[in-house]
């Protein structure tokens, strides 16, 4: 080849290479400009922050890509085998990875319509919990006896979310059994003497004091008061003792489980 040749090669070469460094370098810079602002509008929308900030790398990721692929289309490359390449690796990389992309759907899906929120007290995905963190795969929980539970976000869209802190108030739902010999109009008079005097137990909705069931050992009441979301737990607890200590003070007896055993005397 002719020096004149080796001169005119190099310098097509040089211009290829000098205008892909170009189009990587400018392509680069305006990627970031259109994540950073794909990140204003998604904050905007009051989406999830950590929903925001991956989907914005997400978009910064997707768009270098394209740079990258038409930094090498400038250098001469032929992109359109790279594309397919790329698109085969992708899919490769999908089947690899698919029960990460249900979490990472599940994640989304979570973080979109919100059924809960960090600090609430949840039952979802086989655990129960209060929410420390819902992340883009996995969501974790802190157990009553402060254990981590790490969920997989597909586990919990999958099924039923109990949400306890989703509504202001609760319902205590208590069943009360008591003796047959003893005078019913007095247990329910006692019952609600003790919801009358629990000030954290609402007055609206109202209480329910009621005989639900005829059982076999015992005449069954249920109590069923309202309070706040917060002191549930709290009352519910205060409301077993103050039951048993007060129905010992005024005589009503709680049963124990029994069953009458008739002998036939055969002639």
């Amino acid at each position: 080849m002719e020096l004149q040749g080796i001169i005119d090669l190099a310098l097509q070469w040089a211009i290829r290479i000098a205008g892909a460094i170009l189009v990587f370098i400018v392509g680069k810079w305006v990627a970031g400009k259109l994540a950073a602002l794909s990140g204003k509008l998604l904050e905007r929308s009051d989406m999830d922050q950590t929903l925001a900030n991956f989907l914005q790398k997400l978009i910064y990721v997707g768009l270098l890509i394209l740079v990258i692929i038409a930094a090498l289309g400038t250098l001469g490359v032929q992109t359109t085998s790279f594309v397919a390449i790329l698109g085969a690796a992708t899919l490769a990389i999908g089947l690899a990875l698919q029960s990460n992309l249900a979490n990472f759907g599940a994640g989304a899906v979570l973080m979109i319509f919100r059924p809960f929120k960090v600090g609430d007290f949840i039952e979802a995905g086989g655990a129960t919990g209060v929410v420390e963190e819902i992340g883009i795969f996995n969501t974790t929980l802190k157990t009553g006896d402060n254990k981590q539970v790490i969920v997989p976000n597909s586990n919990i869209v999958g099924g039923n979310i109990v949400n306890y802190s989703a509504k202001d108030t609760r319902r205590i739902d208590l069943v009360i059994g008591v003796s047959y010999e003893d005078d019913l109009k007095k247990v329910k008079e006692e019952l609600w003497n003790i919801l009358n005097s629990d000030e954290r137990i609402l007055k609206d909705p109202p209480p329910t004091v009621a005989v639900s069931e005829l059982a076999d050992s015992s005449v069954n009441f249920v109590v069923r008061p309202w309070v706040k979301s917060s002191d549930y737990w709290p009352v519910y607890f205060d409301l077993l003792e103050t039951i048993k200590t007060r129905f010992d003070e005024v005589g009503i007896t709680i049963p124990y489980p029994q069953m009458d055993v008739h002998l036939k005397k055969e002639q």
